[in-house]
């Protein structure tokens, strides 16, 4: 049973960077996509960026130049280093893997089949 486990969140001051993490287990098959996605409340649950089994990274407009997204495949874990985190950052952040395959990676939670329980994060200014 594939299982992600994200960590990392926590609070941060207006300029401030947080890394998070999202250790994968249960899986030996590591060519697929995975992503990070925010959740403020009562908003939806919006992509923020992905990475593909090459090494890819794809972020959202809201967000670029403010975070890395890498991962270690060799241990199945990957990363999303935030920088220069703004209040409206404030979310709960949660990795997520798709199933199979795909020539590009999705931007949209319906194409990823496993989560984590997602990691807070909380920007303060």
């Amino acid at each position: 049973q594939v299982q992600l486990m994200d960590s990392g969140g926590g609070t941060a001051q207006s300029g401030g960077s947080l890394r998070l993490s999202c250790v994968v287990s249960g899986s030996s098959y590591r060519n697929v996509c995975m992503g990070w996605f925010s959740q403020a409340p009562v908003q939806e649950r919006e992509w923020v960026a992905s990475i593909n089994s090459d090494g890819a990274a794809s972020y959202g407009d809201s967000v670029q130049g403010r975070l890395t997204h890498s991962k270690d495949s060799a241990r199945d874990i990957q990363y999303l280093q935030r920088s220069n985190l703004k209040p409206e950052d404030t979310a709960m952040y949660y990795c997520a893997r798709q199933r199979y395959a795909t020539r590009s990676c999705g931007r949209q939670a319906l194409s990823y089949t496993y989560w984590g329980q997602g990691t807070q994060v909380t920007v303060s200014s």
